[in-house]
């Protein structure tokens, strides 16, 4: 039996019975309780009482001047280097949006490729991806129309002969007063019409796009060709081909034999959220980053903000144009993209090694004035920009904070507080 003092004046309380000795108290305690609840009782009592001591003989040693406040803690030397410190600073936070978005080709520069007239097809001189000048020949027809053109203006062209020759006779006729006047000027109108009639088969067939000097060419060696030639409307890539030898293309009829789009500039869709959709304005600047090109920024401009909210994703499409002088870019990237939606905003800033981010979702930094004594302090954060977070309250411009290691000093408080 534990004969402490105090010990032993608990026992007295229990029992009733403060004069006897502690044999007495313990023979009173049974026969009020029972033998073994008795021994029971007394064995948790004393390990109670001696915790209770304990703890209070530890805090006595402790003394007033060595309890650690709760939020700091003390470095030694050997700790010094794992912690840098330096002064608040301000930095500029650009006011910026940010969404998510995806690589799209410019359909305000992309052409379907028809044929202006009905055939076949003969031959295809392109394959999606080949990147073509303006008036390139993507693919040759057979047709028709062409060949009928062309054997009009042959037609025409042997008329005017005729009667150019008819009326360069009558003329010497007319000079030895062989014909009349009359028949020299129907021979003269006839010329006249047989020249008009050329020049508008020749009109016909340059619609076809066969130049001067090829329609001198059918019409000097009398032979129709039917070979009509598409070439490319614009400088440009191949984006879609759904053309084949032999295959019957009519102008206008989807699917159109080639795409071209022009890929000095692409298009950045994106479905921003309703509530940031009112920060967007057309002819605001913006930044794009590709996953496929994350060292890369690429510049650009907001083209388009939609009128409509989509009833399902709450989300407003924003379209910007994005310079790719590179040709770089393809359709279906994913990337971000940053609009600036407002002037740069001067603050306090600390780096993102200074910032801790605590259990209950609140951020804090350490601050010292000695490099040595570090106190826990909570701060509210705003932008991030360049590796620096921008501190909106809890920091004055100068402060020495920890800029590295302030995880280990928060690790430290930690293990401080478990023991």
């Amino acid at each position: 039996m534990v004969r402490t003092p105090g010990f032993l004046h608990l026992l007295r309380v229990l029992t009733g019975s403060p004069r006897e000795g502690s044999t007495m108290i313990t023979s009173q305690l049974a026969k009020k309780i029972g033998v073994v609840p008795a021994v029971i009782g007394l064995v948790a009592v004393g390990f109670a009482f001696l915790y209770a001591q304990g703890q209070a003989d530890y805090s006595a040693t402790l003394g007033p001047e060595t309890s650690p406040a709760a939020d700091s803690v003390d470095l030694t030397d050997s700790q010094l280097s794992s912690v840098k410190v330096e002064p608040v600073g301000e930095r500029e936070f650009p006011i910026e949006k940010q969404a998510v978005g995806s690589i799209g080709f410019n359909e305000n520069m992309t052409v379907q490729v028809f044929t202006p007239y009905q055939g076949r097809i003969i031959a295809l001189f392109a394959e999606v991806g080949d990147d073509v000048e303006k008036g390139k020949t993507l693919f040759t027809v057979a047709s028709p129309d062409l060949l009928q053109a062309e054997q009009t203006i042959i037609a025409a062209a042997g008329v005017l002969e005729l009667t150019t020759r008819n009326l360069a006779r009558l003329k010497e006729l007319y000079r030895t007063k062989a014909i009349s006047q009359r028949d020299l000027e129907q021979a003269t109108s006839d010329q006249q019409t047989a020249e008009g009639a050329l020049r508008a088969a020749r009109d016909s067939v340059r619609l076809f796009g066969k130049t001067e000097a090829e329609i001198d060419e059918i019409i000097a060696q009398r032979k129709a060709d039917p070979t009509l030639v598409v070439p490319s409307p614009i400088t440009g890539r191949i984006t879609a081909r759904n053309a084949a030898p032999g295959l019957l293309v009519q102008p206008g009829n989807p699917p159109a034999p080639y795409s071209v789009a022009d890929v000095d500039t692409m298009w950045m869709l994106a479905n921003v959220a309703e509530t940031d959709s009112p920060a967007f304005r057309v002819g605001q600047n913006m930044k794009v980053k590709l996953n496929a090109f994350p060292e890369e920024e690429f510049e650009g401009k907001v083209v388009t903000v939609g009128s409509i909210v989509d009833p399902n994703t709450r989300r407003v499409l924003v379209r910007s144009e994005v310079k790719d002088p590179k040709h770089e870019l393809r359709s279906g990237m994913f990337g971000n993209f940053v609009i600036r939606v407002g002037d740069p905003v001067r603050s306090v800033a600390v780096p993102l090694a200074g910032v801790v981010r605590e259990g209950d979702g609140t951020m804090t930094v350490w601050v010292t004035e000695d490099r040595r004594h570090f106190t826990k302090r909570t701060v509210k954060i705003g932008l991030e920009r360049d590796g620096y977070r921008q501190i909106v309250e809890g920091l004055q411009v100068g402060e020495l904070v920890a800029t590295e290691g302030a995880i280990f000093l928060s690790n430290m408080l930690t293990i401080a507080g478990a023991h």
